[in-house]
């Protein structure tokens, strides 16, 4: 069973350059520790204080390893810390969401 992690991020808008670099990192960070990326989102239209990100993992056993070589990542312990002294993150949810499969047909 896939399980996607949702990340909600509140941002400083006047901030979103720099939002925008911390995502693009971690574009790389992410799959190398083990992360299936699906992508960040950016505000476009509407709220400009609202990113997303989506990553999915085939459990959540895979999602603690995963967070365990993140955290011993040294280019993600840096991301995490150039986030932390610029702080353009005012908060960060996470929801875990499983797909929605096509129930079977027939009798």
């Amino acid at each position: 069973m896939t399980v996607t992690c949702c990340i909600r991020y509140v941002i400083d808008p006047f901030q979103r350059d720099a939002f925008a670099a911390y995502a693009r990192n971690w574009l790389r960070i992410i799959p190398a520790c083990g992360g299936d990326l699906l992508g960040y989102f950016l505000p476009h239209e509407g709220t400009n204080y609202e990113a997303l990100a989506l990553i999915s993992f085939a459990s959540l056993a895979d999602y603690e390893t995963y967070r365990a070589r993140l955290k011993s990542d040294p280019d993600g312990a840096a991301n995490f810390r150039m986030a932390q002294e610029k702080r353009f993150i005012l908060r960060e949810e996470r929801t875990f969401l499983t797909p929605v499969a096509l129930a079977p047909v027939g009798p």
